[in-house]
């Protein structure tokens, strides 16, 4: 089967398409009609069918048979652990954290919240939920107590999970102080909060609402999955930003399982009894779909990895663990390569391991850059499946769907659209742009299966943030083009084009044309505001080798000035120790931007490395004098 042939086949035949995918599933009751329109007119999946996705992440395995096969693997070169779950073995304590959660009062349609690092235990809090059929919103460990408080307030959970403590490279992170402090900010208290104690750092319980795990499950009954309507809600995910109110992405049931089984077919070619590993976070997007539900659903084994990509110990991390697992398919974000490749830039940690078990890479969460990908091709030995989604649509809007066709890669381009997006590039008065012509990426209404049903408790903000700038799609919010080929090249957010005398550029091309150069290991460019001509483009480099700095700036200015142009009047570059990112591995741009044109700016919860932008601030502070 070729890709078109299967796009042809989804565009024809949308409701038929879908149903024939969601029949791939074990319902409960198989759902016979595809969609109805809500009093919103939004397009609800499956109306008439009931299943639970714990079921069929769990449950479904052991009844056919596969009680036995490897699970779930939890590596922690930070906890120095290594341990595995079967199907059978994940099952029967899921089953009983699910009986801890409803004598605490869970029931259908609360929600708890889940405030635990990457150990097991969160894993079975998470498909624990889906099983009694309360909602999760799973919050990054270790995010300020002001941040989990808004996030209380939102999704007013019956229950919070934490644990004692998160492992980072250089320190440990009390968690139980910091849920403290977020409960003495928010509105909203909870009924009781559970605590994982970890071994590593046991916490004291002086807060009346806190209990112990570990006397709670003792005597927890073990509980049967409830059977689910496909539209209920499965978890809440809050997206990240760096002011006002939280934003609460819901994720349904059965448009879920029904995206991510078809997905791990059809673009990661995951099969029963494979090793795939995301090396995310459960916190974010990538976590939910492609670390738990997409994996365990298909029947594979997922890899929870309590690490990084470097320090733990070395640059060999990754290769370590794919040797260790046998892992067959990896996905990261391409900042986790860029800093491998920083570390390690002939890839000689990779030749002391056995790698042979990978069949492909797929890089998502940033713009891969060619010259990234170029490298990881050159030193890996495997295809670089480059993919563009988003938290809202929890699953890849393109991609190479490597199980259908593997189609010729193109440097900087996450390939074509999935079926059931339906991709346009629009200038802002919603107008269809040919190939070739760069604007408003967009997809056409209805969404597919998995995308967001709404915003937490508000709909009106839902409409306003992603419906009403184009009537009748939905605004993503990136900007980017379709070549001749009809391959969709994602620049980045719109909102970060520059502005340079009237003519628009992309710091996506900017960008790609900085990191081309051998000595430039990562870079972002924002724009920095000019009296004559309103924006000017400013890059911020980390080298990779060492090069003598004003040298350096003069082949950046000249390299954008052969590939863009004169127009973009690139002249000033920024070496910096590293980039200011987000623990998914976004370069917090916008904070860029506001330093170098001086405005006010808050840290946002997110932030990997404070220290990162203190140096900035200290090179740019020094700079102006």
């Amino acid at each position: 089967m070729s890709y078109q042939h299967e796009y042809d086949k989804w565009k024809n035949s949308p409701e038929a398409f879908w149903l024939e995918q969601a029949e791939k599933l074990d319902w409960y009751k198989t759902p016979q009609q595809a969609t109805i329109q809500n009093e919103n007119e939004q397009t609800i999946w499956f109306p008439d069918g009931e299943l639970n996705s714990c079921h069929l992440a769990l449950d479904q395995h052991v009844k056919k048979g596969r009680g036995n096969q490897l699970a779930l693997v939890y590596d922690s070169p930070l906890a120095g652990k290594i341990e595995s779950y079967t199907f059978q073995s994940l099952l029967a304590q899921t089953a009983k954290v699910a009986g801890m959660l409803r004598e605490q009062g869970v029931c259908k349609g609360d929600t708890v919240i889940i405030y635990m690092p990457m150990i097991p235990q969160t894993v079975m809090v998470m498909l624990a939920c889906a099983r009694i059929g309360a909602i999760h919103s799973v919050v990054f460990g270790g995010f300020a107590p002001p941040e989990l408080a808004s996030r209380i307030d939102d999704a007013k959970p019956k229950l919070i999970v934490t644990a004692s403590c998160g492992i980072e490279v250089s320190r440990t992170i009390e968690y139980v102080p910091l849920v403290e402090e977020a409960l003495d900010l928010a509105h909203h208290q909870p009924d009781s909060c559970i605590v994982f104690q970890r071994s590593h750092m046991p916490a004291k319980l002086r807060h009346e609402l806190f209990q112990d795990w570990s006397d709670l499950i003792n005597h927890a009954a073990s509980i049967e999955c409830v059977p689910l309507k496909s539209q209920d809600p499965l978890y809440i995910l809050y997206t990240s930003g760096t002011t006002g109110k939280p934003k609460g992405v819901v994720r349904d049931n059965g448009g879920h399982a029904t995206a991510l089984n078809y997905s791990m077919e059809t673009v990661y070619d995951t099969n029963v009894g494979d090793v795939f590993w995301s090396a995310s976070d459960v916190g974010w997007v990538v976590g939910h779909s492609y670390i738990v539900y997409g994996p365990l659903m298909r029947g594979a084994a997922t890899i929870l990895y309590e690490g990084k990509p470097i320090k733990t110990p070395d640059a060999g991390a990754f290769w370590r663990v794919i040797e260790a697992h046998k892992v067959n398919v990896l996905f990261s974000a391409p900042t986790a390569f860029r800093a491998i490749r920083r570390e390690d830039p002939s890839a000689d940690c990779i030749a002391k391991y056995d790698i042979s078990s990978l069949k492909r890479i797929f890089a998502a969460g940033e713009r891969l850059d060619p010259a990234t990908q170029h490298w990881m091709n050159e030193s890996i030995g495997v295809d670089v499946i480059d993919n563009w989604w988003q938290t809202e649509t929890g699953w890849p809007i393109c991609s190479n769907m490597v199980g259908v066709e593997l189609l010729p890669i193109k440097y900087g381009s996450a390939a074509k659209p999935v079926p059931g997006f339906d991709v346009q590039i629009l200038n802002n008065h919603g107008q269809e742009l040919p190939a070739g012509q760069q604007g408003n990426i967009a997809i056409k209404l209805p969404l597919p299966p998995s995308c967001l049903t709404t915003i937490w408790g508000d709909y009106g903000r839902f409409k306003q943030a992603y419906l009403d700038q184009f009537s009748g799609y939905y605004f993503s919010g990136d900007g980017g083009y379709f070549d001749e080929d009809g391959y969709l090249f994602v620049m980045g957010r719109v909102d970060d084009v520059i502005n340079v005398a009237g003519h628009r550029l992309s710091t996506g091309d900017l960008e790609e044309v900085i990191a081309k150069h051998p000595s430039v290991a990562e870079c972002a460019v924002v724009a920095v505001n000019d009296e004559l001509k309103g924006e000017l483009p400013i890059g911020f480099v980390v080298l990779s080798s060492k090069q003598e700095e004003s040298l350096l700036v003069e082949q950046l200015r000249q390299r954008v000035r052969e590939e863009i142009g004169a127009i973009a009047c690139y002249q000033k570059t920024y070496i910096v120790p590293s980039l200011p990112k987000t623990r998914s591995g976004k370069i917090l741009r916008k904070i860029l931007k506001a330093i170098i044109n001086q405005h006010s700016y808050s840290y946002p919860a997110t932030i990997e490395d404070p220290n990162a932008l203190l140096e900035i601030e200290s090179i740019f502070k020094r700079d102006r004098k």
